[in-house]
């Protein structure tokens, strides 16, 4: 009997593998009540999605617990309904922030649509055990070692809510038409998906498989079948907002300068038809943002920051397909607002009446959408202000308005077609235009994915092409070409990258050199499913040779190993191991074209993992040592984690890294005669982090992320660079060492007090950049963490109240009257 059931088991898990699963919806023309009881007699009529499958710990297990979801639709709306049976007192409840559900101690449900049916994108609508709200973009080239591949920075206004139920609880989400994007059809099918997520045991299981063996997730989805006769609404939304707040900057001289900040705008959306969207903001405002980490920059590349501005965050995946799209230019510090500073700091007769730091825009938009031919259209458009400094003769008065940035227009263009078996072919144009003539970009890209339709096979190819004008004149190339298997146990990749010397993508896109040739070989061996010991383990193999396009020359070979294991306490650790067995021609890090420095061989051993964090106490660390054969070369790298969760409203996450690199070559400064020079120097860099949060309710919570970043630099001997990249000594100066602190301090009480409104208070505190710390002086890092509350801090709080009004809501008020 034992066998026989086992045998019926085996088939019946079989026979659901091998099936798409089909739910149907049911319509209604009485709207439901949104309050988590499903206690509608419509909800018993409805069809039931059960069975849910594990994707882990144990990929294809039943799931250990029963969830019964049900599907109903209205002219306006998604309903989606979720009975999840548990011992009530096991449910995991913990309060977080939205979008915050990840690794804390809460249990979830999600529902996801593919709305186009295209197997590629798609959107999440995510509600905790506490009726905290998740939601985001699926996006296909997006990868995520823990959950679905979700772009959270995308929010939409929906109803939720939820009851703790004596044999479980319940889930009941009302998602609004306007939420979403569909082609308008008579009948339509959808991908959809349903999971669950359970904290206590880490259990995550779908409706519909997803297997983790396979390459996607949009792709595994079941269908919602017979959605009849929905039209889409009238998609018109505003959300104005007015801010009021104070700045405070204090000066080197001892004085200060105190600043009124008000402003108003309003962002807006527009949906031109059933499946475009406009988005525009007027007269933005991003002052309530995250600080930036800014950091000590040694390197000859610059510094990619990452982008916190909600407007630019939101709903941009197809605009940064081809990776052309760097947001962070668009309205960025201005391009002479360092030769201001530079000018008066070397004239002590000037003085600064103005110099903004941040380029102002006149408004932003993005039109994007896909048409029922899975065609996505795309186009953004940034108009940036001309921006002035004022600076002051002492002697006599007189005043000079300097522009540091012109009128700037910047836009993309994009079209994306998707093809069967997830494959996609995509055009993209980006282009800057400045008043004045000085620097006009053109950039184009053409983008090929395809998969074979087994979702075995991948290969790419991209090509692209920058033209500039202005005061240059110049054009340039970039041919990508990889093919590989992305499915299955074992997996491999060969990639190609030819830049050439003047491809030049920079004026809104991201490129820290170009004029390379790089090639990329890597094998891995996955295993996805839990062994006697492990959950999940992996080991990859890459090699990485490098070549400058222009002269064709050798720069570099690294070879890099990998190992991957996640145990079943669910701790998870992982050892790295690089080598780069040849001196490295570097060609960029002298500043100076034809020239190159010969940098030594290396061997680096990195090791990091976590703890379990369904824990209240988790830690997370990465310790790392390299070597090299110069003597006294060692460089060691420490940092841990570790975040504490002292009740179900509050947790706090403390972070530390220091890296010290006892023997690093490089650029120093360039000599009377216009030669580099490089040195040899002993870095020290270290960090601390702290992120603390309260949530007082589901839709109101208290943040603080406070970081202090150390970068200490001590020359130890000057050398000049032969024409083949050798080193030759030459006497040794002083005053070349450099002591760098950075401080800044962000709290945010944000009240979410409608859903799509919204009320912040924002405080900033910093350590400014006129008072540097003397390295001399103070040479420990707490010497150094002192001393930055002993100078003067710039303050900033601000007070913003963001109100959301949806014209289809305000058109039936009026009706109602």
């Amino acid at each position: 009997m034992k066998t026989l059931l086992l045998s019926i088991a085996c088939s019946l898990t079989s026979f659901l593998f091998a099936q798409e699963r089909g739910l149907k919806a049911l319509k209604i023309d009485v709207p439901i009540k949104i309050d988590g009881q499903l206690d509608e007699s419509i909800w018993k009529e409805a069809a039931a999605a059960e069975d849910f499958i594990l994707n882990s710990p144990k990929f294809g297990d039943p799931a250990s617990q029963r969830s019964v979801v049900k599907v109903l639709y209205s002219d306006q709306a998604i309903y989606v309904g979720a009975y999840l049976y548990d011992e009530p007192s096991l449910i995991r409840k913990q309060l977080t922030s939205r979008d915050g559900e990840q690794r804390n101690d809460v249990d979830y449900f999600s529902v996801f649509f593919d709305t186009y049916n295209d197997d590629q994108n798609g959107f999440q609508f995510l509600v905790t055990s506490r009726n905290v709200q998740s939601d985001g973009r699926l996006l296909p080239n997006l990868n995520s070692q823990f959950g679905p591949p979700s772009d959270y920075s995308w929010d939409a206004v929906w109803e939720s809510k939820v009851q703790i139920q004596k044999d479980g609880w319940t889930v009941e989400m009302k998602i609004p038409y306007s939420a979403l994007r569909f082609s308008q059809k008579e009948i339509q099918d959808w991908g959809v998906n349903f999971q669950r997520y359970s904290r206590r045991n880490n259990e995550s299981s779908f409706w519909n498989k997803i297997d983790p063996n396979q390459n996607g997730f949009v792709n595994q989805f079941g269908n919602l079948q017979d959605i009849k006769n929905i039209v889409p609404p009238l998609r018109l939304s505003f959300l104005p907002y007015v801010t009021a707040g104070t700045r405070i900057v204090p000066y080197a001289n001892g004085k200060t300068k105190t600043e009124f900040l008000r402003n108003g705008g309003m962002d807006l959306k527009y949906g031109i038809n059933e499946s475009f969207t406009l988005d525009a903001t007027l007269i933005p405002d991003f002052g309530q943002v995250i600080s930036d980490n800014v950091v000590l920059n040694l390197s000859a590349f610059e510094v990619q920051f990452q982008e916190n501005r909600p407007f630019f965050t939101e709903g941009i995946e197809l605009f940064n397909k081809a990776g052309l799209f760097y947001s962070r230019r668009v309205g960025n510090t201005p391009a002479g607002y360092n030769a201001i500073r530079s000018m008066v700091n070397n004239n002590p007769n000037l003085n600064i009446i103005s110099n903004p730091g941040i380029t102002q825009l006149y408004n932003a938009s993005k039109f994007s959408g896909r048409n029922k031919k899975k065609l996505g259209i795309g186009v953004f458009n940034a108009i940036g202000a001309p921006m002035h400094a004022v600076i002051e003769d002492k002697t006599t008065g007189k005043q000079t308005r300097i522009e540091t940035e012109p009128l700037a227009n910047y836009n993309i263009f994009v079209l994306d077609q998707a093809l069967t078996n997830r494959s996609s072919i995509t055009f993209t144009n980006a282009n800057v235009w400045r008043s004045g003539g000085s620097r006009n970009s053109n950039v184009s890209s053409m983008d090929v994915n395809l998969f074979d339709k087994n979702n075995r096979t991948n290969f790419k190819w991209s090509g692209r092409f920058s033209h500039i004008t202005g005061k240059e004149n110049y054009n340039g190339f970039t041919n990508v070409l990889s093919y590989g298997k992305v499915s299955g146990r074992i997996q491999y990749l060969f990639q190609n990258v030819i830049e050439s010397d003047r491809y030049d993508p920079n004026d809104l896109g991201f490129l820290q050199a170009p004029n390379e040739i790089t090639a990329t070989a890597r094998l891995s061996y996955n295993q996805f499913t839990p062994t006697k010991k492990f959950l999940s383990y992996n080991y990859s193999l890459t090699l990485i040779p490098t070549y400058l396009y222009k002269p064709n020359a050798y720069s570099n070979f690294i070879i890099q190993t990998r190992a991957f294991w996640f145990f079943k306490n669910f701790w998870d650790l992982s050892i790295n191991f690089n080598w780069q067995p040849d001196w490295q021609r570097d060609y960029f890090d002298l500043r100076t074209p034809g020239r190159m420095i010969r940098k030594t061989p290396y061997w680096y051993t990195g090791v990091s993992g976590s703890s379990d964090s369904r824990k209240k106490y988790f830690f997370r660390f990465n310790l790392g040592f390299a070597e090299s054969p110069i003597p006294n070369d060692p460089f060691i790298v420490t940092g841990i984690g570790q975040r504490y969760r002292f009740n179900e409203h509050f947790s706090l996450d403390i972070e530390t890294r220091r890296d010290r690199d006892n023997g690093q070559f490089g650029y120093a400064y360039r000599d009377t005669n216009g030669e580099p020079v490089a040195g040899r120097r002993k870095i020290t860099n270290f960090t601390t982090l702290i992120n603390g949060v309260y949530n007082f309710t589901p839709r109101m919570n208290l943040t603080l992320r406070t970081r202090h970043y150390w970068s200490q630099v001590q020359y130890v001997s000057f050398f000049d660079v032969t024409s083949d990249g050798w080193l030759t000594p030459r006497p040794f100066i002083s005053s070349r060492d450099q002591n760098f602190n950075a401080f800044n301090m962000d709290m945010f009480y944000t009240w979410d007090f409608k859903y799509g409104s919204r009320f912040i208070i924002g405080w900033k505190n910093w350590l400014g950049t006129d008072f540097p710390i003397s390295g001399t002086s103070h040479k420990s890092y707490v010497d150094n963490l002192r001393q930055v509350f002993q100078q003067p801090l710039g303050n900033e709080i601000t007070f913003r109240l963001i109100y959301f009004i949806d014209y289809l809501t305000l058109q039936k008020k009026r009706k109602d009257i």
